[in-house]
């Protein structure tokens, strides 16, 4: 009997292009299909949903997520043409026959193993830039999450724990900025320092140990 399809569902934001490029290298590093699914939602109703959960995250992380996120580019990005941009707030009939149609052409059409191809180069050298951005992005949420964790150990209070994570939501926030356009005035160790991600993390640590002795 013919073996069935087997699919591979990444269910996550990723807000980054880089994080879905990193994706599409592996499928076409072992010539599999690959495809995305986008669901747009607007702001509003990201909040509503938000507040609705168990543990709902602050309204700054939804309006940070909301700024950030970088749609599929159907038509200046080769990898991304087999995409799919749907209402998350609506669901037809047609949605669902969309969607299996993506996962039709995706299946018939693997990634071509790479090839030397200038243009896509010059692709791999942009995303690999925002790439930068991608890393410091993790980096600086493992910094939040243990600083977090030393504060409650510190038996900061609840109400002023909220405080610090937006605060330290917002100083993350900056510091991405500042990397994303390439400012790097108020980071002297970035501007000596040959790795962006190393040097920027260290003075992102030393702003966030300022912003939690303030509550310590």
């Amino acid at each position: 009997a013919a073996s069935r399809p087997l699919y591979f569902i990444l269910d996550d934001n990723f807000y980054y292009r880089s994080m879905r490029y990193e994706v599409y290298q592996l499928a076409r590093k072992y010539s599999l299909s690959f495809c995305q699914l986008f669901l747009e939602c607007p702001l509003e109703w990201c909040l509503q949903r938000n507040r609705l959960r168990s543990h709902p995250l602050p309204d700054q992380t939804i309006y940070l997520m909301a700024r950030k996120i970088e749609r599929p580019d159907l038509e200046n990005n080769a990898w991304e043409k087999n995409s799919l941009i749907l209402k998350s707030f609506e669901c037809t009939l047609e949605d669902n026959l969309q969607i299996i149609h993506l996962l039709a052409n995706a299946l018939e059409n693997p990634v071509k193993p790479n090839e030397e191809n200038t243009e896509e180069k010059e692709v791999d050298r942009a995303i690999c830039a925002a790439s930068t951005v991608h890393q410091a992005d993790q980096t600086f949420r493992r910094v939040i999450s243990q600083t977090m964790k030393d504060a409650k150990d510190k038996k900061v209070c609840p109400s002023e724990m909220k405080s610090l994570a937006e605060e330290l939501g917002k100083l993350k926030a900056e510091f991405l900025e500042d990397l994303r356009q390439g400012s790097h005035l108020k980071n002297q160790i970035y501007q000596q320092n040959s790795d962006p991600v190393t040097s920027i993390t260290s003075s992102f640590q030393y702003e966030a140990i300022n912003v939690v002795n303030k509550y310590i």
